[in-house]
């Protein structure tokens, strides 16, 4: 038994996990995750069919007990079939909704979770995330529902900042299943994943009594599930740029109508400063449903009395001051402002607190592989060789590479200037389970390694690789960051799929198709060649063994020193599977003790999700 937040809570899966990290001052995401004291003991045993008690609402109710992972197979089951990026072919989609709550005894109880309800196409899981924190250091009892989840589908229900325990998942996970399974007709099957998803995180904040809960749109506003909210508190639309295009339009202005879909009439609204196209849209859309709407300007840092944001990048200014103002009119609306703030500041203490402790994992973040080091006390010093260093980033839209690129310039930066003092994260995942819980730790010394920078590299076949890969390049240019090399690797994740932290990670390398890691690459290449290196590509560089790797002095030797290249030496190398590339990159390190290699993994969230999940094991 243990108590968070006033709670008690017992599992019968979990061990007690002791992490102890290190990071960096200067990088309050920058965690070292190897050093795992003892890992988590997962139970595969499926429990003898029987009952849990648990109280919902005041009236004890039983669940039928079962493994994790046959939750997570039930959920599999969900996932449509269409292509991904195909319109899913649901008639009625709001409707089947409120029939799915009408089922589970929901629907009238909707109104009490006086709901922020968040669209937009780059920043708006971030500002639901700075929204839970700030409320949450006012005392507000919260819950938060984001997608997509990195490791494990609980990442996407936070309760009071920390991510749904198992057995409570489970728990409300079967009450859903059960009872929708029981009714599902031809007429009204099975919802789909994400709708499913949705309708669980109603279920869980609605037991779970939380004062306010945060929603993150999945996909558009007017037509997505969430949008069966019917009388949100307060809404808001982050920036918006052209991503989904092929389900939601493609001009800004068709995106803009269907994000501006969320606003219902008379409640307030707010977002940040957009492209005439889209803003144009957005103030017509208020305009008809006489909706009160704000264009926050970004927030000043000066206002921070010299906190940071654990979540970098100039861009998430911008989400910080929509997620204030989204916050404050909560509080104001619900009749919490005068009690939480006993002052008239323009940004109170608890707000800041919030904004310099909310954690996003996946996000710009930094994270260092110590595995290096775990014959070596002497943590990241000099005596412990070369360093693995992953900058994690899922941006996989034209805006959101940009905004990147720009933070891992800066973030290279500040790493060069950083100061020799650490932090140290201890028992992170208990304490917090999604952000640092730091405290100061000892000096380290200082030792001048040259710096490698890679970029580890995948995205979904309906992105363009062709506008990503330049924006990525050319962004970083400007701030003089150019890559050694480049690694092109195909993600673990599958969309026919759920799996969870605990799940077998596969390694059978047969029937593998990398025809679109290829494709990337001969997009690097001509980036950086200036020209096409297909047949040098289709002669050196076809990999006929599954398993073959390249040697290790190919992130090293001095072919080509970054930025466009006129030689005939490849930039770029395709790796068959993701563990293979995190091994391989250990092993250079330990190889080339003088050289800390800076990895940049972008283009996918799956992608981040999967290196994550790697690191953690």
């Amino acid at each position: 038994m243990y108590t968070k937040c006033g709670m008690i809570g017992v599992s019968h899966f979990k061990s007690i996990i002791n992490h102890k990290w290190w990071i960096s001052t200067q990088f309050p995401a920058y965690t070292n995750i190897h050093n795992v004291i003892s890992r988590r003991f997962v139970s595969e045993v499926l429990f003898e069919r029987g009952s849990s008690n648990v109280v919902d609402n005041g009236r004890l109710q039983n669940f039928p007990s079962s493994s994790y992972e046959a939750a997570m197979e039930k959920l599999s089951s969900l996932i449509t079939r269409q292509r991904r990026g195909e319109k899913p072919p649901i008639a009625n989609k709001l409707e089947k909704m409120s029939m799915y709550l009408k089922i589970l005894g929901l629907e009238e109880d909707m109104n009490s979770l006086n709901i922020i309800h968040v669209a937009g196409t780059k920043g708006k899981g971030s500002t639901c995330i700075f929204c839970e924190a700030i409320l949450r250091e006012c005392g507000i009892r919260t819950g938060v529902f984001t997608s997509p989840h990195l490791i494990d589908v609980r990442e996407r229900f936070r309760i009071d900042g920390i991510n749904i325990s198992e057995d409570k998942f489970l728990q409300y996970f079967w009450d859903c299943w059960n009872q929708l399974e029981e009714k599902a007709t031809e007429q009204l099957p099975m919802p789909p994943l994400f709708m499913f998803l949705t309708i669980l995180s109603f279920k869980i904040f609605i037991s779970e009594q939380v004062d306010a809960a945060i929603i993150e749109v999945g996909l558009g506003g007017t037509e997505d599930s969430t949008n069966v909210i019917k009388e949100p508190t307060v809404c808001g639309i982050t920036s918006l740029g052209m991503d989904h295009t092929e389900i939601l339009g493609d001009t800004l202005g068709q995106i803009a109508s269907h994000k501006a879909g969320i606003f219902k009439p008379k409640v307030p609204a707010f977002t940040v400063p957009q492209l005439p196209e889209a803003m144009d849209v957005i103030l017509e859309r208020a305009k008809e449903l006489m909706v009160p709407l704000e264009v926050t300007e970004p927030l000043d840092c000066k206002q921070m009395k010299g906190l940071k944001f654990c979540l970098s990048g100039d861009h998430q200014l911008y989400n910080a001051a929509l997620a204030v103002s989204l916050s404050r009119c909560w509080l104001q609306r619900t009749g919490n402002w005068e009690k939480v703030c006993q002052n008239d500041s323009n940004l109170p203490d608890e707000f800041i607190r919030g904004l310099s402790t909310a954690n996003f994992s996946g996000r710009s973040q930094i994270v260092c592989d110590s595995s290096l080091y775990s014959d070596c006390p002497e943590i990241m010093s000099e005596n412990c060789g070369g360093e693995l260093i992953f900058y994690l980033d899922g941006a996989h839209s034209p805006e959101s590479m940009e905004a990147c690129a720009k933070w891992f310039s800066n973030a290279l930066k500040g790493y060069k200037n950083a100061s020799q003092t650490s932090i140290g994260v201890v028992n992170a995942e208990e304490s917090s389970e999604n952000g640092p819980f730091l405290h100061e730790s000892k000096t380290l010394g200082t030792f001048e390694k040259s710096c490698r920078q890679i970029l580890l590299f995948n995205c979904l076949d309906v992105r363009n690789p062709k506008i990503l890969l330049p924006q990525l390049v050319n962004e970083c240019a400007l701030s003089g960051i150019h890559f050694s090399r480049a690694l092109f690797v195909p993600s673990m994740s599958k969309y026919t799929k759920v799996t969870s932290g605990a799940s077998v990670i596969p390694s059978d390398l047969s029937g593998i198709d990398l025809s679109w890691q290829f494709n990337l690459q001969r997009i690097w290449e001509k980036i950086m060649h200036g020209k096409e290196m297909t047949p040098l590509l289709d002669k050196d560089f076809k990999i006929e063994s599954k398993l073959m790797l390249p040697p290790h002095e190919f992130l090293y030797d001095n072919a080509s020193k970054g930025g466009p290249s006129h030689n005939d030496f490849p930039c770029s190398a395709v790796i068959p599977s993701l563990p293979l590339t995190i091994k391989w990159l250990r092993d250079c390190v330990k190889e080339h003790p003088s050289t800390r290699l800076q990895v940049l993994v972008t283009g996918s969230l799956h992608l981040v999700g999967d290196v994550l999940k790697l690191l953690k094991r």
